[in-house]
Order: C-alpha cells, then structure tokens, then sequence
C-alpha cells in the first residue's frame, strides 16, 4: 500500500536548466530530427553563455569526441541528450572544452562542456541546443518549464515522471 501511494513520488524527475539562455520550444527548433521528436521530446534552449551543467544527478553515458553531445542517465533510469547547436558535430571539436568523460558520476550543476559561443554562432547551422528525453517510452508525463529565460543549474527546466512501471 505505501509503495502505490508513494510510487510516483519515487519515479518523479526534476531537471534543472543545462545552459543559461532562452527557451525554445522543440517544435521550433530549425532541425528536423529534433522538431519531429524523432530523438525524444525537451526543450530546446538558445544560449546566452557558453557553459553547460549537469540537469540531473547521474552517468554520463555519451560523451561525443567532439564534444559537441553529452548524454546522462539518472540512477531512475531516464535518459537525457543535451546536444550543443545544430550542426556542430561538422566543427570536429573545435571551440568546445569537455570536463567530464563516459562513465563519469556527475551531481546536477556540474560543468560538463564550455564552449566558444560567438564561435559557435558563426561556424554552425544554429546555437539551437536541444535538451531530449530519449528514452521517452518511460515517461507517463512531462510538463515542461513555462520560464522564458533560464539560468544553467538553477531554473527548474522539466519534470517528468516516469511510468510507474518502468
């Protein structure tokens, strides 16, 4: 009995905001592969500065050597893909600074990449970053923040619960 009272409790996620920026809506972004959803559903965020924190406590489980992508799992098992710009896998690592590598346990507000924004902005297709849940079929709900303008590790960006039986 206390377990399906507090069952949702236990598989409810809050994710704070990667990057410090403007939200985007996913439909909006000017790619495809993430407007669909086809990855996942998010947010999106067009960045003011060049950090990039942890949203979650968890595994960094992708790392691109490019450093352009960085994807967490929590230890509730939710997936998220944090994906710099639009494009920028084409700029081979260039203007970007990991801190973090696979494998690596990190604490949500945790530095994982900084990048050369204005850089970044003149070499890519767009400074678009979108954030997705990518293993969205564990989801029941995701009610996305409403901010406009979001601070990195500090606004609360999403939360999702995850289906109880996930």
């Amino acid at each position: 009995m206390l377990k399906k009272l507090f069952g949702k409790k236990e598989t409810s996620e809050t994710l704070l905001a990667p990057m410090t920026g403007k939200q985007v809506k996913m439909e909006d972004v000017p790619d495809e592969m993430f407007s669909n959803k086809l990855l996942g559903d998010g947010i999106a965020i067009e960045p003011t500065e060049g950090k990039v924190v942890a949203p979650i406590d968890g595994e960094v489980v992708q790392f691109s050597n490019t450093k352009h992508a960085v994807g967490i799992k929590s230890k509730n098992g939710l997936e998220v893909l944090i994906h710099i710009g639009l494009e920028t896998v084409a700029l081979n690592g260039e203007g970007f600074e990991g801190f973090v590598s696979q494998g690596d346990k990190v604490k949500a507000g945790d530095k994982l990449v900084t990048f050369d924004l204005p850089f970044i902005k003149e070499k890519a297709d767009s400074i678009i970053s979108p954030v997705v849940i990518t293993n969205f079929e564990i989801v029941e709900s995701l009610t996305k923040s409403d901010e406009h303008n979001l601070v990195a590790g500090e606004s609360i960006f999403m939360t999702v619960d995850k289906k109880v039986d996930a």
